[in-house]
């Protein structure tokens, strides 16, 4: 059974790159969403296994997408041009893709949280 992955990444080049790594390590990929809107109306039609979510979907940083996934259990990544310390410490333990990064980090950093029995402190 592959896993749903949803890329949530405002930058074209790079959404599209994320999804066919991840399509051809076996994941069914979601998306790529590139507002919050988006995200968040793939989120309510079917749950991900894991999310690729981009800190700045244009107006600057923002972690609501990234709070609600954390309040449903929802494992993630951040992926992210930011320094770590933009990134609130209730956040700490998820990991972060600096950009620019190579698109097997993408594939890696799924793998490594889909394995995880402590996926984002859940």
């Amino acid at each position: 059974m592959s896993r749903r992955i949803l890329v949530v990444e405002d930058d074209y080049y790079l959404a599209t790159d994320a999804a066919r790594a991840l399509r051809g390590a076996g994941s069914e990929v979601a998306g790529p969403c590139s507002t919050e809107e988006e995200a968040r109306d793939e989120l309510a039609s079917k749950r991900p296994d894991a999310v690729l979510l981009d800190v700045n979907l244009g107006p600057g940083p923002s972690f609501k997408l990234a709070e609600t996934l954390k309040g449903h259990g929802i494992p993630f990544v951040f992926v992210t041009g930011y320094d770590q310390n933009v990134i609130p410490a209730e956040f700490d333990n998820v990991e972060r893709l600096q950009k620019p990064m190579q698109l097997r980090q993408f594939v890696s950093a799924v793998a490594k949280l889909l394995a995880s029995p402590n996926k984002n402190g859940h």
